[in-house]
């Protein structure tokens, strides 16, 4: 079996390279949504390193849940720690947990994020990514939660999946409940490798299996950064001041091509003859290259030059609101046909793909 490196596919500005270091969660409680996902276990660890009052771990996977409790159980003795099973669509277990523990930090990095495996269920990820978040959102604002730092993805910019659609959408959710007492944050990242769902990871699996390695472009490109990385930037969003979307510097774009070709060749093979690489073509949802801002917003710095404030679209309370409410009925009666109206009415430059489009023509037929 040959050692695929997977730390080696690109090289961080050297403002990345420096980790944060959290000031105001020692002594808090913080809970984190999603706590057993790739993501939200990486960041329960650090958290847990810095001596929070208590670390309250939300996530609707048991198996996930159980896998976290018991690294922190056996790795981490300064954190005490609180599992609630569930999901963050549930406003009565929300307030629950906010009238019982009062969290005064929430990490929220609990989304679907499958771009295809979202096309195909599109009432799924704006149930759970939307109208779970603005829920969070709405309750964590009445119980005066301090600060609401969500993980969002480039694919929110100027989206052509239903999943980036649903994290705009989630990052506009943000923006309308945010308060001078009550800050809520989002961080825009790339393609995080290390995590579940990974084209880095899926490109080992590849290789250890002898191929083939599937790239759906040779043209197409990506932002990348490491789990290291990602977690690190999260925890600085969360202790700048006046944040509401945040981007990090993550160097020029990564061409997929050349990311497949170079693990193979770090594998010990050679690409085309030992491990063939085939094109798929661009997946439903899929763009070919993939922006962090889009060109209605611009950038302004911050406290910290790791971290570019995006200064977007305002928000109307009531018309937000009143679409949240149209989103939420939508997806009750599972009517994708007004899901993807109403998206349009959040969302503008949301481009939805052709197979969404047969889709609703086939279920509104």
């Amino acid at each position: 079996m040959h050692y695929i490196r997977r730390d080696a596919y690109r090289v961080p500005p050297a403002s990345l390279q420096r980790p944060a270091h959290p000031k105001t969660i020692s002594g808090s409680t913080v809970l984190v949504t999603g706590a057993g996902g790739s993501i939200g276990s990486a960041l329960t660890r650090r958290i847990a390193a810095h001596s929070p009052q208590l670390l309250l771990l939300l996530d609707h996977s048991e198996q996930n849940l159980y896998q976290i409790e018991s690294d922190l159980t056996l790795n981490c003795d300064t954190a005490p720690l609180v599992s609630v099973l569930g999901d963050i669509c549930n406003e009565a277990l929300l307030s629950e947990i906010f009238e019982r523990y009062r969290p005064n930090f929430i990490y929220h990095a609990a989304a679907f994020k499958h771009v295809p495996l979202m096309e195909r269920n599109p009432i799924a990820a704006i149930q759970n990514n939307v109208l779970g978040t603005n829920v969070l959102a709405r309750v964590a604002r009445k119980h005066g939660v301090r600060v609401i730092t969500m993980v969002s993805t480039d694919k929110a910019v100027c989206p052509r999946s239903i999943m980036g659609a649903s994290k705009r959408v989630a990052e506009l959710a943000l923006v309308r409940w945010t308060s001078k007492e009550n800050q809520m944050n989002s961080i825009r990242l790339g393609n995080v490798y290390g995590t579940e769902g990974s084209v880095v990871k899926l490109f080992a699996q590849q290789i250890l299996a002898g191929g083939p390695v599937t790239v759906t472009h040779a043209d197409a490109t990506r932002y990348f950064l490491s789990l290291e990385e990602a977690v690190g930037l999260i925890m600085l969003a969360s202790e700048l001041p006046s944040a509401r979307i945040l981007i990090p510097d993550l160097g020029k774009p990564v061409r997929i091509l050349n990311l497949a070709s170079r693990m193979i060749e770090e594998a010990g093979f050679v690409v085309d003859k030992g491990i063939p690489i085939t094109f798929t073509g661009l997946r439903p949802g899929d763009k070919m290259t993939e922006d962090l801002v889009s060109a209605s917003e611009f950038l302004e710095a911050t406290p910290d030059p790791r971290l570019s404030n995006v200064k977007t679209m305002g928000i109307n309370p009531d018309r937000f609101d009143a679409l949240i409410t149209n989103l939420a009925s939508a997806v009750e009666r599972r009517d994708l046909f007004a899901i993807l109206e109403t998206l349009r009415c959040v969302v503008p430059e949301y481009e939805p793909s052709e197979y969404l489009l047969r889709s609703r023509e086939g279920a509104s037929a």
